[in-house]
């Protein structure tokens, strides 16, 4: 029988009931039947997990219902309870002194993981944590109150993409400076919000013995491999050789336009003639995507099908609904969820072949031993997630107008590369923040003022008071609500892009690395996975060199010196 997403139940835990069943694994271990208490363990935080996700999704599927925030808060207050008791087992497998019948029960990936996890936690920063997370709930309900007028219309954030888009410049400019009245008018609250969670952050490293968050931060994205000294390489090679072509880019595209100066709501107009839009709606995306999918063999048409008829799929823009788009899993049952806000945008058909990406990846990895190889750290996860993005080029013409697939290829291309600076530029930023956690809100703004004027060279707000004086930040949810997840994006787009580039040798075999790369899952560590895959690690140097000369290539971009 087909599994259903409207038929999944997750019981909901007490802490009464997690004491007795972490229990249960303590006594085991008394007994020295790890086997039994390794799979018990791991049951466990797969019910768990699954519970969460369940209650998670709830919440932004209508952040309105108060039952959903409830519920979330609910889950918040469990969180720091739960992870107590998870390091005090963890704690005792890697202090047994067996250490080889544990080793043999366990990846050493795992091990390793186990002994980040141990140092990220500790009953002092319990309170803190439900904190840090009743505050970003705070920042998610708050962007998704946003009613905003505009053309007779009143829409969300993501609503807005249309206008920001539209060909006519005014219209474009209409919807940025909508943007940001609302932003400019949340302001304060939004810097409040986010100076209390910076101060949340930093005493928690202190409380943990860290000279500051960062290095909490690195470990609680479970970073194993690579430290902000290899990100800040990364970030070098990306001013070095990828902000020269995207200037180069806008450039181009100003001088074809006949405009005397590039705003900020020019950029979104990638192709002059009209950014090629999905060729329906809803429900013609959803049923052009099977034929895609099927089309390029193999079980991606098979697994959308269970996904699609299994109603695994959340995809409309609504009132009340969190914006942004995300993949999420329930490890009990093996299947993953896909959660996004369409708006009849190219946006549309970019986060749903990402965020199929991550479905497909956890899918093909779900029989993996252990619940912490089901997911690959973050990192490595948007590889799956954005190679799928490129895989599917050749099969654009399901999903624009006739004609128009090339031309959304190469959109697609260039908002990729434009990406790359900006995805940068937001991790710096937040370095800085964290090292310095007692800057004032004025301090913060100057500094993504010079973090834009260091990789974001050309960008111009026309004197939109908001973003001039330094907001922009504000309206970037990672930055609140997942510390340090920005790079992970940059870092995986180097690996995707060559990806891009094997596939327009080989599409074949490039849709089979890329099968093999998912059914890894979180097997080994992020730059272990890239090495496995054959693909150059973004921390070497020049990682990008070779990716952005073909690039140019195929944009018939003339780099500099050439």
């Amino acid at each position: 029988m087909a599994l259903r997403f409207s038929e999944l139940d997750f019981p909901r835990p007490t802490r009464e009931r997690l004491a007795l069943r972490f229990g249960q694994v303590s006594t085991l271990l008394d007994q020295d039947r790890r086997a039994d208490a390794l799979m018990l363990f791991d049951t466990i935080r797969r019910d768990y997990e699954s519970w969460s996700a369940m209650t998670d999704l709830r919440f932004s599927q209508d952040t309105t219902s108060a039952a959903n925030r409830e519920e979330r808060d609910y889950a918040d207050s469990l969180t720091p309870y739960v992870t107590a008791f998870e390091v005090a087992i963890k704690r005792r497998l890697l202090d047994d002194p067996d250490q080889q019948a544990v080793g043999a029960a366990l990846s050493p990936h795992t091990l390793e993981l186990w002994r980040t996890d141990i140092t990220t936690f500790d009953s002092r920063i319990a309170d803190a944590l439900e904190e840090e997370a009743r505050l970003s709930g705070e920042y998610t309900a708050l962007i998704a109150s946003a009613r905003l007028s505009i053309g007779g219309e009143i829409v969300n954030l993501s609503g807005l993409a249309p206008y920001a888009e539209s060909t006519d410049r005014a219209t474009r400019e209409q919807a940025e400076r909508v943007r940001w009245e609302f932003f400019a008018t949340n302001g304060p609250q939004l810097d409040t919000l986010f100076d209390r969670l910076v101060h949340v952050r930093a005493d928690m490293a202190t409380a943990l013995g860290y000279d500051a968050y960062t290095a909490l931060a690195y470990r609680r994205m479970r970073r194993v491999d690579y430290g902000p000294q290899d990100v800040a390489r990364f970030r070098e090679e990306v001013r070095t050789h990828v902000v020269p072509l995207v200037q180069r880019i806008l450039e181009r595209r100003r001088a074809t336009m006949g405009w005397e100066c590039l705003y900020s709501w020019d950029e979104p107009l990638i192709d002059p003639m009209g950014n090629p839009r999905p060729i329906g709606g809803h429900d013609v995306l959803v049923r052009q995507a099977q034929v895609m999918f099927d089309r390029m063999g193999g079980d991606l048409g098979p697994f959308y099908r269970q996904m699609r008829e299994g109603g695994f799929l959340d995809l409309q823009n609504r009132e009340g609904k969190a914006g942004g788009g995300f993949c999420t899993s329930f490890p009990t049952v093996g299947m993953p969820f896909i959660f996004a806000n369409f708006n009849g945008t190219q946006h549309d058909i970019n986060v749903f072949t990402h965020e199929m990406g991550h479905a497909y990846q956890n899918w093909k990895s779900r029989g993996l031993p252990a619940v912490d190889l089901l997911w690959p750290t973050m990192d490595a996860a948007e590889i799956n997630s954005m190679a799928l993005e490129f895989l599917t080029w050749p099969h654009m013409d399901l999903m624009v107008a006739q004609g128009e697939a090339e031309r959304f290829r190469q959109m697609h291309l260039i908002g990729s590369l434009s990406f790359l600076p900006y995805g940068v530029c937001v991790d710096h930023f937040q370095h800085e923040i964290y090292a310095r956690p007692d800057m004032t809100p004025a301090q913060r703004h100057d500094l993504w003022r010079e973090m834009e004027r260091r990789y974001l060279p050309w960008r111009d707000y026309g004197g939109i008071a908001h973003p001039s004086a330094g907001g922009r930040w504000q309206a970037q949810g990672h930055i609140y609500r997942s510390p340090f997840y920005y790079i992970d994006y940059a870092l995986a787009l180097c690996c995707a892009l060559q990806f891009w580039q094997r596939s327009r040798a080989d599409q074949d075999r490039a849709l089979r690395d890329y099968v093999a790369l998912c059914e890894r899952g979180g097997s080994a560590p992020f730059t272990d996975l890239v090495r496995q895959a054959g693909l150059t690690s973004p921390f070497q140097p020049g990682a990008l060199e070779e990716t952005v000369r073909e690039a140019a290539r195929y944009l018939n971009i003339a780099l500099p010196g050439e």
